[in-house]
């Protein structure tokens, strides 16, 4: 009888742990995933910036331009 209250008595506190882990988790990976977001986001938006001042032909848009760079890029490769 007596080890019966205590298993019971064990696996509340095991799911109350886990439930505490759990949203301990999901708490850091959500915010890891804004963080990335917006690092990535911000490093975007400075590629395109520099890669439209310098980089772009007159009527080239920056995907375009990115495009060529890799086209390019490519060339030098082989």
């Amino acid at each position: 009888m007596a080890k019966s209250k205590l298993v019971k008595a064990n696996e509340k506190i095991a799911e109350k742990a886990v439930g505490a882990y759990k949203k301990i988790e999901d708490t850091v990976v959500g915010n890891y995933t804004k963080i990335e977001d917006t690092v990535v986001g911000g490093y975007t938006k400075i590629e395109d910036a520099f890669v439209d001042r310098y980089l772009t032909k007159d009527g080239e848009t920056v995907e375009e331009a990115k495009a060529r760079m890799k086209q390019g890029q490519g060339k030098k490769m082989e």
